[in-house]
């Protein structure tokens, strides 16, 4: 699926320096895809769906802005990087919470290989792994984290295999 607003015109990226992962921060029950966070983003005044793509419950990776496009996710960083959402990330409280979907977690490695092959030289993190340093010392640490997004470490994941 490709959700894109009828008066979106793209600006195109030249480089490609990050692989951002985020999340949705819904709830483990709310299976969103591009749809819902085109008409989310398009509310709060951006042109359309911000992130490249989006990876739902069950899986299912959706297109979102063109993948060679300037994306809307990360502030200081949408023009070298690519953003890729996973549904879900908050508890029922809506509290961080690493709640993704065994399908979600096979999908997001699948593409990150195909983007890695494209982008070798491409960092791959999570969207609070860009939190300024606050304290100086070269590590952005939880307390230094502006969200918690993805509401995993994404380093550690990959790390894991």
């Amino acid at each position: 699926m490709n959700a894109t607003s009828s008066n979106y015109v793209p600006t195109w990226r030249t480089a490609t320096d990050l692989l951002v992962v985020h999340c949705s921060a819904t709830r483990p029950t709310q299976d969103i895809g591009v749809r819902d966070i085109t008409q989310w983003h398009i509310q709060r005044g951006f042109d359309t769906v911000g992130y490249h793509y989006v990876i739902r419950r069950n899986g299912e990776v959706e297109r979102g802005r063109p993948e060679n496009a300037v994306g809307a996710h990360v502030r200081g960083q949408n023009v070298n990087s690519i953003g890729i959402c996973l549904a879900g990330g908050v508890d029922n409280a809506g509290k961080p919470a690493n709640n993704f979907t065994a399908a979600q977690f096979v999908a997001l490695h699948q593409l990150l290989d195909e983007l890695r092959k494209r982008y070798p030289e491409a960092r791959v993190l999570g969207h609070r792994d860009l939190s300024p340093d606050r304290n100086g010392d070269g590590v952005i640490s939880p307390n230094e984290f502006i969200k918690a997004c993805p509401s995993f470490d994404v380093a550690t994941w990959l790390a894991n295999g």
